[in-house]
């Protein structure tokens, strides 16, 4: 756990639609009253760590943030609209869209795109229904690239095999809803058992976001180039 200035600590733990990957996010703040900062979110790079342990491998990068208003973090509780998880499209009827009864753009079965028995609304629905997750519920967004031969190919994640993602959720802030300028940092670790495997000796870059709870994103930061050797720590 990191503390936070004010003897403010914060945690938060996302478990992804995945076995072996899932992530953990800190966040801490420093509270300040300076004048002009943005209100967009406007982030820096500030670190990057690889970590090996006997349970899984963690990939931590910390992020500088500074704020305007400090309306930065979502916790647990914020899962209504425009902050809910999932979307679930319906036909031309205004039907849930079945799996039995999909249209030619919907994807083939996988653990990301198709619930069991979802409760919508408080109801379970007996059938397989087709949902999309809402990028609205995450907060920080992250992005793998793959470097050979000088250029860069997007690892994408929520394609086959593994139908995840890496973006996530750090919690509030600031415990309550004053809007005041804020300025620290976000450090944000993605855990799996195959980053060794997937990537070995590949030279990586990440490009991340964050956004606030207007929906405001923030500009766009890349990582320096790396291998997972090159920034490998011991825990």
């Amino acid at each position: 756990m990191k503390h936070v200035a004010h003897n403010v600590t914060e945690t938060m733990k996302v478990v992804n639609k995945t076995v072996l990957l899932f992530i953990l996010a800190l966040g801490f703040a420093c509270i300040s009253p300076p004048e002009n900062f943005p209100s967009i979110p406007e982030i820096s790079f500030n670190n990057l760590e690889y970590v090996e342990t006997i349970d899984a491998d963690s990939l931590i990068v910390t992020l500088n943030f500074r704020d305007a208003e400090g309306d930065l973090g979502l916790n647990p509780r914020d899962i209504n609209p425009p902050f809910n998880e999932l979307e679930y499209p319906v036909d031309n009827s205004g039907n849930l869209i079945t799996y039995s009864n999909r249209p030619p753009e919907a994807p083939t079965f996988n653990n990301r795109d198709w619930i069991i028995f979802p409760l919508i609304n408080n109801v379970v629905v007996p059938d397989t229904i087709w949902v999309k997750e809402n990028p609205d519920y995450y907060n920080i967004y992250v992005k793998f690239f793959i470097k050979r031969s000088g250029q860069y190919t997007e690892f994408n994640w929520t394609a086959p095999p593994f139908f995840t993602t890496f973006d996530g959720r750090f919690p509030r802030i600031l415990a309550d809803e004053r809007d005041r300028a804020i300025e620290g940092s976000i450090r944000y670790g993605m855990l799996s058992l195959g980053w060794n495997s997937i990537f070995r000796n590949d030279t990586i870059r990440l490009d991340l976001q964050i956004q606030d709870r207007q929906l405001n994103r923030s500009n766009l930061i890349s990582t320096p180039d790396f291998t997972l050797a090159q920034v490998r720590r011991t825990p």
